[in-house]
């Protein structure tokens, strides 16, 4: 059903798709106008240049929609609104101009439901990756309201768009405040007990800390884990992302992905560390704090800390920084396995930065509090995303009607 008032058209009815130029290496230069391809739609800010004499349909201009047919889903492929500088535009990447008389900001955002559309049909080398014809685009339909509508639904779109910038801006700096905790909580640099005035830092391995800390082993003040499933015992089965940790494997990627025989699987315990003996020079190390007891694939090593040395929420916040994850990745460059991987053996050597335990034990509930400050606005982002979306499918199909005041209509 096509709202009153409003009109079904397809992409290629209401817009003009410009191609870009294929420019080879052997055109690139030092200097002139930026050549814009898929990186830069990925959010890169290198260019390559071009310094002859473009036509006048390779140029893209700032606040130009654009619309790349192959890209990665969800970052680089479809309706993108050109942010950067004035440059060239390279293949792969169509300039849209409208030919009827339409507002801008309304046609980007019907655009990027095309988008979400495309995308969920297009073909592609992988599941991230799509590339399609110019007549998948094109052939798409749009139901096209007024031009006193549209610019209502742009207005208010925009302004779900500004609270969803805001909050981003709110998570960056959150992030970024947690960041800087971490460096000077974690190494002694910023002290939360008092210490004494006398004590001098220590040079370890890794750094300096301060002098009444101590630099031992994980195999000091940790003990692995080896208990295996066995029988009929119905657990959830965890896996490790190298950014939130432990995760539950079917909830996180939508379908199973594991073994249908559990047998041989490794229980892990609430409040053990564990992580994929082969993947943990990417950061892969998680706290399982999700269930009582889960299981996790025979490739991973678990491990629990010494409660009664260690805090497991600090010892966890070292081994999740960027520095001990290239530790790691020089553990597994060095280790004798020849697949790759870090076995407890070779992880059990590595030294940690451990102040006394009411010390970390401080850390630990500042580091928390830092955590849920950023787990509060992650949620609020994808809540605002969540009804934008809604609210974008609504008003871009007359679902929902805006009232536009009697002067605009």
């Amino acid at each position: 059903m096509v709202p009153e008032g409003w009109k079904l058209e397809t992409v290629g009815d209401v817009c003009d798709f410009i191609n870009g130029n294929g420019f080879k290496s052997s055109e690139w230069a030092s200097r002139g106008l930026p050549i814009i391809r898929i990186q830069n739609l990925n959010g890169s800010t290198e260019f390559n240049y071009f310094d002859g004499e473009p036509k006048d349909r390779w140029i893209v201009n700032p606040g130009d929609i654009l619309f790349a047919w192959a890209g990665t889903k969800g970052v680089s492929f479809g309706a993108k609104r050109w942010g950067g500088p004035k440059g060239v535009l390279n293949q792969h990447i169509f300039r849209i101009e409208p030919k009827k008389d339409l507002d801008h900001e309304w046609l980007y955002l019907a655009l990027r439901r095309v988008t979400q559309r495309v995308e969920d049909k297009a073909h592609g080398f992988k599941a991230t990756l799509v590339h399609v014809q110019k007549s998948d685009i094109t052939e798409q339909i749009l139901y096209i309201p007024p031009l006193p509508e549209q610019k209502k639904i742009a207005q208010i779109l925009s302004a779900w768009d500004q609270a969803i910038t805001a909050t981003e801006r709110l998570l960056e700096n959150s992030q970024q405040r947690k960041k800087g905790l971490m460096q000077q909580l974690l190494t002694g640099k910023k002290r939360l007990l008092e210490a004494s005035s006398i004590v001098k830092p220590q040079k370890t391995r890794t750094g300096e800390i301060p002098g009444d800390w101590s630099y031992p082993r994980i195999a000091d003040i940790c003990f692995q884990v080896t208990n295996k499933n066995s029988g009929d015992r119905q657990l959830p089965v965890l896996s490790c992302s190298k950014h939130v940790g432990f995760v539950d494997s079917l909830s996180y990627f939508k379908k199973k992905v594991y073994s249908d025989d559990l047998r041989g699987y490794r229980v892990i315990p609430r409040d053990c560390i564990g992580f994929p003996a082969n993947h943990i020079e990417e950061g892969s190390i998680g706290l399982q704090n999700l269930y009582d007891y889960g299981l996790v694939s025979p490739i991973y090593v678990i491990f629990r800390a010494d409660l009664k040395k260690v805090n497991v929420d600090y010892l966890y916040s070292v081994l999740k920084t960027d520095h001990y994850r290239q530790i790691f990745c020089a553990a597994t460059n060095a280790s004798v396995d020849r697949r790759g991987s870090l076995r407890w053996k070779e992880f059990s050597q590595i030294h940690v930065p451990l102040p006394p335990l009411a010390e970390q034990n401080q850390i630990a509930k500042v580091l928390d509090t830092a955590t849920l400050e950023i787990s509060d606005l992650q949620s609020s982002l994808n809540f605002l995303k969540k009804e934008k979306k809604a609210l974008m499918q609504q008003l871009l199909t007359g679902k929902r009607r805006v009232k536009v005041d009697a002067e605009a209509a």
